[in-house]
């Protein structure tokens, strides 16, 4: 079995969409600076673009979790494989993920930096799949929504391939 990889997301659109997301959260906390966390390996080409992007100071950490379940199907059971390096009590948490789509992983950690005394707490995605949510979650800031394909690039992949992408594409198995 091979696979195709069809251009979703262009990387001039990708490009287009960061900026006007860094502008709104430079917006947003106007006087103020936030604490993004980066959730790996999937985001991690996004939030260092959406980091340039925003003028207010930032600090940057990043984070590991996995679901566990057989398969693709998640349990809902989120665990912290690699935990902040930075304390993020009294910050403007702001947790960037690549794609959104059962909710699971996002409700867990906003809950766990309210735990930790985060002054506030958003969320910014690059991807939203509403169709696949299982978890009623706010997302303060999305980049795109799409229908539920696969999709990788820009650092999502497909069996660890084609994060280097600099688009979005769905994957097409032949």
């Amino acid at each position: 079995m091979s696979e195709n990889i069809r251009v979703l997301l262009p990387e001039d659109e990708l490009a287009g969409r960061i900026a006007e997301l860094g502008a709104q959260i430079s917006k947003d906390y106007e006087g103020e600076s936030v604490f993004l966390v980066c959730v790996l390996k999937g985001a991690s080409f996004f939030a260092c673009e959406l980091a340039k992007r925003i003028t207010v100071p930032v600090i940057i950490d990043f984070m590991a979790t996995s679901s566990y379940g057989s398969g693709t199907v998640s349990t809902g059971v989120v665990k912290i494989k690699k935990d902040l390096d930075l304390d993020p009590a009294g910050q403007n948490v702001i947790i960037v993920e690549d794609i959104i789509d059962s909710g699971n992983t996002l409700n867990y950690l906003s809950q766990v930096f309210k735990d930790r005394g985060a002054k506030s707490v958003r969320m910014c995605t690059m991807l939203d799949k509403p169709d696949r949510r299982e978890v009623d979650v706010h997302v303060d800031y999305t980049g795109f929504t799409i229908p539920d394909q696969f999709v990788v690039g820009y650092g999502l992949d497909y069996d660890q391939k084609y994060r280097n992408l600099p688009y979005i594409g769905v994957v097409e198995l032949d």
